[in-house]
């Protein structure tokens, strides 16, 4: 059996809220899409499967494109076991695009909860508009709680601006996710009196589904070969139209489905620790150099939060490391902080200097375009 798709602009939330609501009610499958799409895009069938209820277009950071499939009962288990991570459900801040799956997942845990989200307006995010949505929020006796979900530079802006800054010291918690949270600004934030909660997760596990390091509700890690592993009821039904990849990506192990992340981990006593890209790392000198890994080391630095580390080919070493960034700073420190804890071949061997690091429309940085930016030879 099948049911419709029907796509609408991300450009109105409001719209999107609709569909999701009749998506999870057992009518027409909803696909949201970015502003300038075409009503139905290219390839994208008329019909799905039945159990099929949302369709998340994803390009990640590196423009591999994939159409995940997801079905309420996923949406949803993910949704009630955030609640139950966070305390109890509660009325939330709209502030992500919502044809991503961190957007559309403030939609999903407003409609589970019977609240209305408050929509800071799509587009260009601005601290005071996000200030004037909390004071618009709305929260009721059976769901009191109020959160927001940001991605890093959405949190380094509040925390520039005072009055947005004491209205997300207002919130219970704050999920921060998209990508990897610099420590000084999470401590930062913390020091301003904000419940930062930072996520893990992707489109295929219904969204972040690992808060501060550790799986929620009956969610289940495994490293094997050095990947991370997740299985657990938020898993999506695979990829739509593309049985290939979907048989490449979501296994059975132990008699469990398992979605293979492609991200390098660590999990010790329960808590996870994500290194960074399987396939983003350098052959430097002989040496394997995560590259994920030494960004995080390079943000640690005053200034450095959305500094993105990529590779350069070298005549002398294959490949090296290359910081790109907004914020000038010298190469030497650079080199010394990363080398004192990743050892000198993970040292990066340029820092290039733009004026604004690119950025995709989901707050992740745009990897190809700053692996241009690199330039070709060191």
């Amino acid at each position: 059996m099948t049911r419709p798709l029907v796509a609408l602009g991300a450009s109105d939330p409001s719209a999107v809220l609709r569909g999701l609501e009749a998506a999870l009610a057992g009518g027409p499958a909803l696909l949201p899409v970015a502003e300038g799409t075409p009503a139905l895009p290219t390839a994208a069938p008329a019909d799905v499967p039945q159990r099929v209820a949302l369709v998340v277009e994803t390009s990640g950071s590196t423009g591999t494109g994939k159409r995940v499939a997801l079905s309420s009962e996923a949406l949803l288990a993910g949704a009630a076991a955030a609640d139950a991570a966070l305390g109890g459900p509660g009325g939330w801040v709209l502030a992500l695009p919502t044809h991503y799956i961190a957007g559309i997942n403030v939609l999903t845990r407003s409609i589970a909860a019977g609240t209305s989200p408050a929509v800071v307006a799509p587009g260009h995010f601005d601290a005071d508009a996000f200030a004037d949505a909390a004071d618009r929020l709305v929260t009721g006796p059976a769901a009191p709680r109020r959160y927001t979900s940001l991605v890093p530079v959405q949190l380094a802006r509040v925390l520039d601006d005072e009055r947005a800054t004491s209205a997300l010291a207002g919130f219970d918690a704050v999920l921060v996710g998209g990508q990897a949270t610099p420590a000084p600004l999470r401590q930062r934030a913390l020091d301003a009196g904000v419940r930062v909660v930072t996520t893990y997760g992707a489109s295929e596990t219904s969204g972040g589904c690992v808060y501060d390091g550790v799986p929620f509700g009956t969610v289940r890690t495994e490293v094997v070969d050095g990947e991370l592993l997740l299985s657990g009821p938020m898993l999506a039904e695979g990829y739509l139209d593309d049985a290939e990849r979907t048989a490449a990506t979501f296994v059975e192990r132990d008699g469990l489905r398992w979605y293979r992340t492609g991200d390098a981990a660590e999990v010790w006593d329960g808590v996870v620790r994500v290194l960074g890209r399987l396939d983003d790392v350098v052959i430097s000198g002989g040496e394997k150099v995560p590259l994920g890994l030494v960004e995080r080391i390079v943000r640690e630095l005053p200034g450095q939060d959305t500094a993105v580390v990529t590779r350069r080919a070298s005549g002398e070493w294959g490949e090296v490391p290359v910081v790109v960034t907004s914020n000038p700073i010298d190469l030497d420190a650079v080199r010394d902080h990363v080398g004192a804890t990743l050892g000198r071949a993970a040292r990066p061997a340029a820092v290039v200097l733009v004026d604004r690091v690119p950025m995709l429309a989901s707050g992740k940085p745009d990897r190809r375009a700053v692996r241009a930016l690199a330039g070709p030879t060191a």
